[in-house]
C-alpha cells in the first residue's frame, strides 16, 4: 500500500511539474520578441531601414487605451528630460531604451523602440542629446510614404537637439486605425503633443504620387495653424532651391493641405509651429538632399 501510495504520488508530481513546464511555455510564446535595438556600434540609417521593412498593412496593431496614453506621456516626458525612471515608464508599454552615438555625426542620442511583432506596434522615438530638444521631425506613414523615412533621419542629423518620431506600423494596419496623423488616440500623438506642449515646431514630412499634383514637387501647408514665419521662409528656401513649390495658404494645392491632421490641429490649440511637407515621388528619390538644405536654412528650430 506504502508504494502505490508512492507511486501515486509520483505520477502527481510528474503531472504538476509538465503542467507547470506547459503553462510556462504558453505564457513565453504569448510575449511578444525583446524589442529591436541598434546596436552601438551599428549604423542609425541601417538600423531605420530594417525598423521601416519589417511594416505591413496586414501587421498586428492597437491603438493605446486611456491609461497607457497617460503611461507614455509620463514616459517621454521623462525620457525628454533624461529621468532616471524613463525606462521603466516606458517598459510598461514594451518599449526598450538605450542610449548611443551615432557613427555619421558623433553625437549622442537616446532611442525608444516599440516590442517587435506585437500588436504594440506604438513606434521609435530618437532623441538627439547635444544640444536641449530644439524641433520635433515626424514620419506617421514610414514605410507607406516611400523614403520619408530615411529623410527623417537625414534631417534629424542635421539638427542639433532634433526629436525623431517614426510611426510603428503600416498606415493601413488595423483597417487604418494605424494611420497616426488621423488618430488622437496614438503614442506616436502623446509624443508629438508633449513636444508641441514644450514650444518644439513640428515638421512633418509626407509623400504624393506625381501624377496626383504634375506641376509641383513640394505642398508646403501649416495644416490647422496658421502660416506665419517660419512656413514662408521654408517655401522660399525651397523655391530658391529650384523645387516647385504650392503654398496651401495661398492656392488649392489639392487633397495635400494636411488641414485634418490631428497633430496639426493640437499645434493650432498650442498656438506653435507645424508645418506639413508633403513631396513628390521624383523629389523622394532623387532630390531629398535639397528639400534637406532648404529646410536647414530655414531654421524652423525653437528659439
Amino acid at each position: 500500500m506504502i508504494g502505490r501510495n508512492r507511486m501515486l504520488l509520483s505520477v502527481i508530481s510528474v503531472a504538476v511539474a509538465l503542467a507547470l513546464a506547459l503553462t510556462l511555455v504558453l505564457i513565453l510564446d504569448d510575449e511578444a520578441s525583446p524589442p529591436p535595438l541598434p546596436d552601438p556600434e551599428a549604423d542609425l540609417s541601417s538600423f531605420i531601414d530594417g525598423f521601416a521593412s519589417s511594416l505591413s498593412a496586414e501587421q498586428d496593431y492597437r491603438p493605446p487605451g486611456a491609461g497607457e496614453r497617460r503611461t507614455a506621456a509620463a514616459g517621454f516626458a521623462a525620457l525628454l528630460d533624461a529621468a532616471p525612471t524613463a525606462a521603466a515608464d516606458l517598459g510598461k508599454l514594451g518599449f526598450a531604451v538605450r542610449d548611443g552615438m551615432d557613427r555619421q555625426t558623433g553625437r549622442p542620442y537616446t532611442v525608444a523602440v516599440n516590442e517587435s511583432g506585437s500588436e504594440r506596434s506604438w513606434g521609435m522615438y530618437l532623441i538627439d542629446r547635444s544640444a536641449p530638444p530644439s524641433l520635433a521631425v515626424e514620419v506617421p506613414h514610414p514605410a507607406s510614404d516611400l523614403k520619408t523615412e530615411s529623410f527623417g533621419l537625414d534631417y534629424f542629423r542635421r539638427v542639433p537637439g532634433a526629436v525623431l518620431l517614426i510611426a510603428g506600423a503600416h498606415r493601413k494596419a488595423d483597417d487604418g486605425r494605424a494611420d497616426v496623423a488621423h488618430e488622437v488616440d496614438s503614442v506616436f500623438h502623446v509624443v508629438a503633443t508633449t513636444l508641441g506642449g514644450r514650444g518644439l515646431p513640428q515638421v512633418q514630412l509626407h509623400g504624393f504620387d506625381d501624377q496626383n499634383l504634375p506641376d509641383d514637387d513640394i505642398v508646403l501647408s501649416s495644416g490647422a495653424t496658421v502660416a506665419g514665419p517660419p512656413a514662408r521662409r521654408a517655401a522660399d528656401r525651397l523655391e530658391a532651391a529650384g523645387l516647385g513649390v504650392c503654398r496651401a495658404w495661398a492656392s488649392s494645392c489639392g487633397a495635400l493641405e494636411g488641414t485634418k491632421n490631428v497633430q496639426g490641429k493640437a499645434a493650432a490649440k498650442d498656438g506653435t509651429v507645424f508645418l506639413h511637407v508633403e513631396m513628390s515621388r521624383t523629389v523622394r528619390e532623387s532630390g531629398i538632399a535639397k528639400v534637406i538644405q532648404a529646410l536647414v536654412e530655414a531654421d524652423l528650430r525653437a528659439p
